[in-house]
């Protein structure tokens, strides 16, 4: 299923910065980055509890904010995209 994933990360102090490139960095384990703080992760329900308790266990919830937007298997005909940047196929043929 696809997984779209923002956040909000308080950077006002290092601890909130550094919490802010471990939530990047876990989300990149997962999906990919098509906006600053927007993450598409195709997962399965596993993978998904998974990266939930991840991000969890690293933000501050007093400060910061993460949703999550279970968009399914069917995705396809959920997403428009405009614009520069199109977002690579991540079900598709990956070719070296």
């Amino acid at each position: 299923m696809l997984v779209l994933i923002t956040y909000d990360v308080s950077t006002t102090s290092s601890a909130g910065q550094r919490r802010l490139r471990q939530v990047a960095k876990t989300c990149l384990a997962y999906g990919q980055r098509v906006q600053n703080s927007v993450f598409e992760c195709i997962v399965d329900n596993t993978q998904f509890a998974q990266l939930k308790l991840r991000l969890k266990d690293i933000i501050e919830e007093e400060q910061d904010s993460l949703r999550f937007y279970q968009l399914g298997n069917n995705y396809q005909s959920k997403v428009e995209h405009i614009g520069a940047k199109a977002s690579l196929d991540l079900e598709g043929p990956l070719i070296f």
